[in-house]
């Protein structure tokens, strides 16, 4: 009898049953390596953007490795034969990515980048996206003259997308050292904006993983918010989203923990940085309100905490927008307000193929129709609150990932690349439930030690 198909045989990994317990999880990794790397080869192949060809090369390398290391795991378990040390690690695949799919991707763009070629209207030629030159703009005019934002009508010009700066005020903190510290090819490289969405997002990820106590992080969940394409690409090639969900992830991390002035505090940043994540305002202030955990086991609701939470949001975000509006108001609405709702003087781009896009595109009923749907999600996000109110963090980041990803699939104006956020949140989601289970009491601990 002949061997079957080379097809056949590697179906048989996903349906084959293992002699051991591992099989599962072994399956889901490599399913999820093999979608990684569809999406990584195509990208490297055929993108417009020259960081998307860099990113997708490094990644398809990164995802492949993934992919080979799972299915030698997944036929060692079907064998018995589980591999010892560092290559029977579920890890690994985790540990290729992070260095070949976003540590040396980023540090060969921002080498690039010194070629100066970012603001030609050549997308084959950009090292780093538009957002990166923008936020780095935004931070240089924020120290010259005291707001972020330009005067659109009074360029003397047409204006143009890259005119805009469509983000709040706490955004321009990140371009900051390139705007004080830049003028040279080293200092260039080194106070690259995306060296500082990284170092942010890394430092909440630290912050947050301190204060959950240093849970043991399911695989699942690194793959989910680490290993993800899109976080990945993002980080390589753009990286605001990175650090806002990081700051959102911590933010959610010191309410659940109750230190709910920091959480309002931390809310505030991400508030002012990104408008589209303001719902999670929502979510988070129904945690405070009625959180559970070791510290507060009762059933009551806390109003006390709700008062200290709202306070610090309210007051940070403020004293962060207040002063910038007062500089140039028009502008302010302009570039945080009506661009990104499609009415400022230049259209949004943001239209990625997502169902509200391509419901609005219909015409005038379809217009009506996405923002119907919007709204509709916006009711049935209301009422899961009300009725299923979130106990403690991974239940509020589940919630927050839910309405936010709503919020990014029916929007008419948005960018496939915010889905990043609730990836990110699903991933913090599974890592914050490992941390939430009781510990077991010493003497069920010794017992289960003894067995």
């Amino acid at each position: 009898m002949g061997q079957a198909p080379a097809w056949r045989r590697a179906a048989r990994l996903f349906t084959a049953p293992s002699r051991t317990k591992e099989a599962a999880p072994l399956r889901w990794d490599l399913g999820f390596y093999l979608a990684c790397l569809a999406f990584a080869l195509p990208t490297a192949l055929v993108s417009e953007f020259y960081g998307y060809r860099v990113w997708g090369n490094f990644a398809t390398v990164a995802y492949g490795f993934g992919a080979a290391h799972s299915g030698y795991l997944l036929l060692s378990a079907r064998s018995g034969r589980t591999p010892r040390g560092v290559a029977g690690s579920r890890w690994c695949g985790i540990a290729a990515v992070a260095l070949l799919a976003m540590i040396l991707p980023l540090a060969l763009l921002v080498i690039r980048r010194l070629t100066g070629v970012d603001w030609l209207i050549t997308p084959f030629s950009w090292a780093a996206q538009p957002e990166v030159w923008v936020i780095e703009r935004s931070a240089d005019l924020l120290l010259h003259h005291g707001t972020p934002y330009v005067d659109v009508t009074a360029l003397g010009r047409p204006p143009v997308v890259n005119d805009y700066t469509p983000y709040g005020p706490v955004m321009a903190i990140f371009g900051l050292p390139r705007a004080l510290f830049g003028g040279t090819p080293l200092t260039d490289a080194l106070t690259d904006a995306r060296w500082m969405f990284a170092l942010a997002a890394c430092a909440c990820v630290l912050g947050t993983l301190k204060l959950l106590k240093w849970p043991r992080v399911p695989v699942g969940a690194a793959q989910l918010a680490l290993a993800c394409p899109l976080t990945a690409l993002t980080w390589a090639v753009a990286g605001p989203d990175l650090a806002i969900v990081g700051l959102l992830v911590l933010s959610c991390a010191l309410a659940a923990t109750g230190r709910v002035a920091w959480s309002g505090l931390v809310l505030a940043l991400v508030v002012s940085a990104k408008l589209i994540v303001a719902p999670a305002a929502a979510v988070l202030a129904v945690l405070v309100l009625v959180r559970r955990g070791p510290d507060r086991p009762g059933t009551g609701l806390d109003w006390a905490a709700l008062g200290r939470f709202a306070a610090a949001l309210v007051a940070t975000t403020a004293a962060l927008h207040l002063p910038v509006y007062l500089v140039d108001p028009a502008a302010f609405v302009e570039h945080v307000v009506r661009f990104p709702l499609g009415m400022g003087v230049v259209r949004s781009p943001a239209a990625s193929p997502l169902p509200g896009h391509l419901i609005a595109e219909t015409g005038p009923v379809g217009q009506v129709a996405a923002f119907v749907l919007v709204g509709a999600a916006a009711v049935a996000m209301v009422v899961w609150l009300v009725r299923r109110p979130p106990a403690n963090g991974s239940g509020a980041l589940l919630r927050t990932a839910v309405g936010l990803g709503a919020l990014i699939l029916l929007t008419p104006a948005t960018r496939y690349g915010y889905l990043v956020y609730p990836l990110v949140l699903l991933g913090a989601h599974l890592a914050f439930r490992v941390a939430e289970v009781p510990a077991a009491p010493p003497a069920q601990q010794s017992a289960t030690t003894s067995s």
